[in-house]
């Protein structure tokens, strides 16, 4: 039987079931015993070799009287290696008969276990005097949540071949610190834990323990230090140093260069730059980093751990630069889920093997829309991705659209139809035709400023100066100054019972011209009558004509228009037919 669990009530048959278990059971525990005063030997006609190794009393009651007897008959067990008490009683302050127990002989235990012992009156406990002679082969010694505040510096010293001391969760203090590790005691210890206790001073701490020449595992998590020396005085080998929960602020130089694992995990650290060449694990757990640490003052880091810190991203170059790293715990951090940090995660090579945790303690935190979702399962956009390439993309698009339709309308006189739209709105706020004793000109002429020679001095002159004359609307002359162009227009074709068109290859060309055609075309064409009196100046090709000018080619092709002749009897006639359209 490997593991015996015995609860054991009636405390009369504990050395009779001792002594039936001695070759069959390898670990026996005793559970809810009142420890009797025992006469008899536990080995009492058994032979060797025992296989019993390992003996637990859990919840039990001991008395000075019983744990003196019970130690030296448990020395006759020569297969005892371990021995532990849990959860048990002492009733007694320690007054032992230690002569009784120093004349069996010496232990065989090497590892004593002790957690959670209740010793009434414990500050009034005998310091053990006469017991060095049990513990000098003891080789790994826990004493834990049982308020321990010292050890005796004699007694200390005969641990001649301890290599490992857990005194967690005691009442240990820095004042007394000296007398628990003073000079001499502990030479061959290798591991020291006083976590859980009430030191206060980081620099008192390391200088009692670099008395112990053979220490390179110390763990003094959750003392409440906070504040750091700049130097500190350390054992020459020490290589695990665990700082965690002990409220520091920042790291120093009081971090001993030898070490290979740092523990300072659930402290307020917001930066970590120490030169630690060794090292080649790091715990910065439950801090406030915003990065990861700089790669080249530990160039050796194997594993590191930024678990739980305000890590938001950290990219291929800063994981790159960490030549040995084998594990990376970034778990458990607000990941702002970037594309460049998405890209990075989700395709190097690798890291999925790196990260501890992965995929299911990386969880994005923004953006908003994949809040909660896994690190290697989000995909964004590309116009989350490219956002300021896809902005320059719609940029040039648009520009380009805008280019293509200044293009089309330039082609196609798209800014003409503009124009003439507005013009069309504008006659359409007006009535259809100006009462009779609003017009004041017999002609509104329209022609272009390349024509005006001839319109001035020869058609001006024929009709103005007729029997009887006529009133021509020239819009050089007739024009009220600081109105509105368009609206001069307007009002002169408004104001007027025919309009006269001068037709020639510059009235084609010509802006003005366009706009008096366009009201035209609106307010005169439309009505389907004679108000529009058509002359070319000079042949013109219909098709010459834009086609823009649609109504004007319809009326070209179907109306008849006058043409100016170049002999003077045909110029008589001319005339003679302007002046009856316009009587008309």
């Amino acid at each position: 039987i490997n593991h015996m669990i015995i609860n054991l009530r009636n405390s009369t048959i504990f050395s009779e079931i001792v002594r039936d278990l001695l070759h069959s059971v390898a670990w026996l525990e005793v559970t809810k015993i009142k420890l009797p005063l025992e006469e008899k030997s536990l080995v009492e006609n058994s032979t060797r070799p025992f296989r019993l190794q390992k003996l637990t009393f859990r919840e039990a009651f001991f008395t000075d009287q019983t744990i003196s007897r019970a130690i030296v008959l448990l020395k006759e067990i020569t297969s005892l290696r371990v021995f532990e008490a849990i959860n048990c009683v002492l009733e007694g302050k320690g007054k032992w008969d230690t002569t009784e127990i120093a004349r069996s002989g010496p232990s065989f235990v090497e590892t004593i276990m002790i957690i959670k012992v209740m010793i009434q009156n414990f500050h009034l406990f005998f310091d053990l005097e006469g017991m060095e002679s049990q513990i000098n082969q003891l080789k790994r010694l826990t004493i834990a949540s049982s308020n321990v505040f010292m050890v005796p510096c004699n007694l200390a010293r005969n641990f001649l071949s301890l290599l490992y001391l857990d005194f967690h969760d005691n009442l240990l203090v820095n004042n007394r610190l000296g007398e628990t590790i003073c000079n001499g005691s502990w030479p061959s210890l290798q591991t020291l834990n006083l976590s859980q206790n009430s030191l206060k001073s980081l620099e008192e701490t390391a200088k009692y323990t670099a008395r112990l020449p053979k220490l390179n595992n110390l763990d003094i998590s959750q003392n409440n230090f906070g504040e750091i020396p700049d130097s500190c005085e350390w054992p020459e080998f020490l290589k695990y140093l665990n700082l965690s929960g002990t409220q520091i602020r920042k790291v120093t130089n009081c971090i001993p260069q030898t070490l290979e694992v740092l523990d300072v995990s659930g402290n307020n650290l917001k930066e970590f730059a120490l030169e630690l060449p060794a090292l080649k694990e790091l715990y910065l757990a439950r801090n406030q980093l915003k990065s990861l640490p700089g790669a080249a003052p530990i160039p050796n880091l194997v594993a590191l751990s930024v678990r739980r810190n305000k890590l938001n991203s950290f990219s291929k170059e800063e994981f790159e630069s960490f030549k040995r790293m084998e594990l990376l715990d970034a778990s458990d951090n607000n990941f702002m889920c970037s594309c460049e940090f998405l890209s990075f995660i989700q395709h190097e090579a690798g890291l999925a093997q790196v990260l501890v945790g992965w995929p299911d303690k990386y969880v994005c935190d923004s953006p908003l829309a994949v809040r909660g979702a896994w690190v290697g399962a989000v995909h964004l956009s590309l116009m989350e991705c490219h956002r300021t390439l896809v902005v320059s993309l719609i940029c040039v698009l648009v520009f380009l659209v805008i280019l293509l339709l200044v293009a089309v309308g330039y082609k196609y006189h798209l800014v003409w139809y503009l124009r003439m739209t507005w013009a069309w709105l504008q006659a359409k706020r007006k009535p259809k035709r100006a009462p009779p004793k609003d017009v004041c000109y017999d002609a509104f002429v329209s022609y272009s400023e390349n024509d005006s020679e001839w319109v001035e001095n020869t058609m001006v002159r024929e009709l103005e100066q007729a029997c009887p004359p006529f009133r021509l609307c020239l819009h050089k002359r007739d024009f009220v100054p600081g109105k509105w162009i368009v609206d001069n227009i307007i009002d002169s074709i408004e104001k007027s019972r025919k309009t006269l068109f001068v037709l020639s290859e510059h009235f084609v060309q010509s802006e003005w011209c366009k706009y008096e055609l366009d009201f035209s075309h609106f307010r005169l064409f439309d009505e389907n009558n004679d108000a529009a009196i058509l002359v070319l100046l000079e042949p013109i090709q219909s098709k010459a004509i834009p086609k823009r000018f649609c109504k004007l080619r319809k009326i070209m092709n179907t109306k008849t228009y006058l043409e100016w002749p170049a002999g003077e009897e045909q110029q008589q006639v001319f005339w003679e037919n302007l002046k009856g359209a316009l009587k008309s």
